[in-house]
């Protein structure tokens, strides 16, 4: 004799639910997406440990055995036969293992770090970066900002690096602790819009109208993390119309950012002019939760000193920035990066910092 399955109970739209269930159902949703990311981040560590304890072995093989081209190649083969479908075990992968094990072993500050992301980017970050420092400023990054692998592309390939460490803003003074270091990242210190098709010659309606037609390629320059607010965003003061060139969004920042567009040299009044617009988004357009709007100026060209009286009297966030129409990055980048001792010591002052 065969007993009924009970239906199980439905809650109809006129049932009403327990005092709390939202609040329950939210918990519950927050804990499943932290259970699932912990997983995450131990199977990665796992998988990790397992390539590196590969490339240790192959590498002493190799050193004491005489272990040659042809013992890792059937290494692959047997590998790939036994675990079907894994294509972490190729050839070109276990020599991968084998220079991962021998880049960082003598490496303590790398060590603690490379366990945080996946092996897709610790291979981009070791291919593209042959110094130390440059690997530790991609490794802390990615793992601190959530980069995708297209992410860390699009950084390595705008030379990051040398665009945080030579960046120009105040942001050490004006900016929060606990966002300084996505600060730091999300203003660069030269922009390459060559994807607009402008002449060297051109205006600067020109360039911004140009910039809001390729609006997808301009916020992946920007940083990623941006979204459009507007063009020519309007502010009234005292009856008055004013007109910010640009207006973004930072979602990690959680703050408006403004945009002014300079076709010539940076000059001292375009300060003047971008802190008049961020005191006004300030007191007028800041919504409750949100930081302090932060500026760019972004003008063709600029002198390291007169940016830098500029922005010792500045009383909000501004960072001065370049660009160009066309794929250059400033010869400076190369001569004026600071020492490893101060490249070390910011990179140090991400440790500890906690995102909002």
């Amino acid at each position: 004799m065969t007993s009924e399955l009970k239906p199980l109970p439905v809650t109809t739209a006129n049932s009403p639910l327990p005092d709390g269930y939202g609040d329950f159902l939210l918990e519950i949703k927050a804990q499943i997406r932290q259970r699932q990311f912990q997983a995450l981040r131990a199977a990665n560590r796992e998988l990790l440990q397992l390539y590196w304890w590969l490339g240790e072995n192959i590498s002493r093989r190799q050193t004491e055995q005489g272990w040659g081209k042809s013992v890792v190649e059937n290494l692959a083969w047997d590998l790939q036969a036994e675990f079907p479908g894994r294509n972490g075990f190729s050839v070109q992968n276990l020599w991968a293992m084998r220079q991962f094990f021998n880049e960082y072993q003598t490496k303590p500050n790398l060590l603690s770090l490379i366990g945080e992301i996946s092996w897709a980017k610790n291979l981009l970050i070791m291919a593209r970066c042959k110094d130390d420092l440059e690997r530790e400023f991609y490794l802390r990054a990615t793992a601190r900002f959530g980069w995708t692998t297209k992410v860390l592309q699009h950084q390595l390939d705008n030379h990051s690096y040398a665009q945080y460490l030579n960046g120009e803003t105040n942001f050490d003074a004006a900016v929060p602790h606990s966002i300084k270091a996505q600060a730091m990242l999300a203003v660069k210190d030269h922009y390459t819009f060559d994807f607009l098709g402008l002449s060297d010659a051109h205006s600067e309606r020109e360039l911004e109208e140009a910039l809001v037609r390729n609006l997808r390629r301009f916020l992946s320059e920007m940083g990623g993390a941006f979204t459009f607010v507007g063009n020519q965003y309007r502010l009234e003061v005292d009856g008055k119309d004013y007109f910010i060139d640009l207006l973004l969004f930072h979602r990690r920042l959680r703050c408006l950012v403004a945009i002014e567009l300079k076709i010539g040299e940076f000059k001292p009044e375009h300060k003047g002019q971008i802190e008049f617009y961020l005191d006004t988004l300030d007191q007028q357009h800041r919504i409750e939760g949100e930081n302090p709007p932060i500026g760019i100026v972004i003008c063709r060209s600029k002198t390291k000193t007169m940016v830098e009286y500029a922005l010792r009297t500045a009383t909000h966030a501004l960072g001065i920035a370049t660009y160009t129409v066309t794929p250059q990055l400033p010869d400076l980048y190369r001569d004026e990066l600071p020492s490893p001792e101060q490249i070390a010591a910011r990179l140090q002052g991400w440790v500890g910092e906690t995102d909002e």
